[in-house]
């Protein structure tokens, strides 16, 4: 199979993440690694071919998320909306045959439920999706027939649109990954920064 055939990993990493109080993919997890760089290497582990969605003018992250052997798409409407991000990152893979989209706020996903939505998605799904305690979580795999839709997308839903609307094509993949689930708004939500000094 030419990789040309291959769903590809696609995570979004161009928010300013303003509640957090900006820098958020730099805060560091327990263990010392940046959370946005602990969602690229699952994803990494999971999905061959990795796509990165920055900002505009990123300088620190680049070079960070090169590293993991993930490529750089930077989009300049990144302000504009997480939709903007994701058109980008489509735009800049256009013979995948689906995608499998992350958010780099979300380090705790394990890379094994990554590869199970990606396998259902190479398998024939035209969407897939982890669900955990009858929550539906990420990463979303859609398949290619979307691209244009995909390409097309812009403001901060992203493609919630295209998943209500399209809701009795989701395929659901029960797991016990509560990672998928959880992501990361603001220092509280990581356990290193709330922790009293």
């Amino acid at each position: 199979m030419t990789e040309e055939l291959k769903p590809i990993g696609l995570l979004l990493a161009a928010g300013a993440g303003t509640r957090f109080g900006g820098r958020k993919l730099l805060a560091p997890l327990s263990d010392g690694t940046p959370l946005g760089i602990a969602a690229a290497r699952h994803l990494r582990a999971a999905v061959a071919d990795c796509i990165v969605v920055v900002g505009p003018a990123e300088r620190t992250l680049t070079p960070l998320f090169r590293a993991e052997g993930l490529r750089v798409v930077e989009c300049p409407d990144a302000a504009q909306g997480m939709g903007h991000s994701l058109a980008c990152g489509v735009a800049a893979s256009r013979f995948a045959s689906g995608w499998i989209v992350a958010l780099a706020d979300m380090p705790w996903i394990a890379p094994d439920t990554i590869r199970t939505v990606a396998a259902t998605l190479s398998a024939g799904a035209p969407l897939a999706a982890p669900i955990h305690h009858g929550r539906r979580g990420h990463p979303v795999g859609i398949a290619a027939e979307f691209r244009q839709e995909l390409q097309q997308m812009s403001g901060d839903a992203g493609a919630r649109h295209l998943l209500r609307r399209e809701s009795a094509r989701l395929v659901t993949i029960p797991c016990d990954d509560p990672g998928v689930l959880r992501d990361v708004d603001s220092p509280a939500d990581l356990p290193s920064l709330s922790r009293p000094s």
